[in-house]
C-alpha cells in the first residue's frame, strides 16, 4: 500500500502566508532589522521558498507595500457611497481609513513610517498610493463644493490643498491612535471629522476667513 500524498499548497495560497509574515516582521522591526530567515519561519517555509516566489527581500518589501496600499484604498473607496450628504460621505471614508489602519497596525507602519525611509524605489510606491487617496478626497471635496453653490468659487487648487492636509493630517493622527491605548478608530475618526468639517463645512457655503 502506497504512502498517503499530501496534497501541495496553491502557490498564490503559500505567497499570501509569505506576505503575511512579511508584513508582521517589517512592520514590527523595520526594513533593514527584518531577516528573510524570520519571515521565512513565520511562514512556515523554508528559505529558499521565499527567494524562489519573491525573488529577494527589495521584491518582497515592494509586493507588501504594493498589496496593503492596494487594500487600504479599497477599504476607504468601498466606505463611500456617492449618493450620500457630502459629510456623511467624509465621515464613512475617515471611519473607514481609521477602522483599517487599527486593525492593521503593521501594514500602517510600513506604509507610513518604514516604506519611505529605505531608498526611492519604496518612497515612490507610498506616494503613488497617497497620491490616489489625495485625488479621490479632492473629487468627493469638488463635489460637495458643487452641491453648496450652483456656481462654486473653489478654484480647484485650494480644493487640492484643502485634500492634501485633510490626508496629512489622517496619516498623523493614525499613527497616533495606533500608538496610543485605548483610542478607537470611531473616536479617531470624530477627531479628524469634528475639527475639519467645521471649517470644511462654512467654506462649502462661501463663509472664508478673512
Amino acid at each position: 500500500m502506497g504512502a498517503v500524498k499530501t496534497k501541495r499548497m496553491p502557490r498564490a495560497v503559500r505567497e499570501q502566508q509569505m506576505l503575511d509574515a512579511a508584513v508582521r516582521i517589517f512592520g514590527q522591526r523595520g526594513y533593514m532589522a527584518a531577516s528573510m530567515d524570520d519571515i521565512a519561519e513565520l511562514a512556515g517555509v523554508s528559505k529558499p521558498l521565499v527567494y524562489l516566489y519573491l525573488n529577494s527581500k527589495d521584491d518582497l518589501f515592494s509586493a507588501v507595500i504594493r498589496r496593503e496600499a492596494a487594500a487600504l484604498t479599497e477599504a476607504v473607496r468601498a466606505a463611500v457611497r456617492l449618493e450620500e450628504p457630502a459629510d456623511r460621505r467624509l465621515w464613512d471614508g475617515l471611519l473607514a481609513f481609521f477602522t483599517h489602519t487599527a486593525q492593521h497596525p503593521d501594514a500602517w507602519s510600513v506604509l507610513h513610517l518604514h516604506a519611505r525611509t529605505h531608498g526611492d524605489r519604496f518612497a515612490a510606491e507610498v506616494a503613488a498610493l497617497r497620491k490616489e487617496i489625495v485625488t479621490f478626497v479632492t473629487q468627493l471635496l469638488a463635489v460637495a463644493a458643487r452641491e453648496a453653490h450652483h456656481n462654486p468659487d473653489l478654484p480647484d487648487h485650494e480644493v487640492a490643498g484643502l485634500a492634501e492636509a485633510l490626508v496629512g493630517a489622517a496619516e498623523s493622527l493614525a499613527t497616533w491612535a495606533n500608538a496610543t491605548e485605548g483610542v478607537t478608530a470611531q473616536q479617531a475618526a470624530s477627531t479628524l471629522m469634528n475639527f475639519s468639517w467645521s471649517g470644511l463645512g462654512t467654506l462649502m457655503e462661501g463663509h472664508r476667513w478673512r
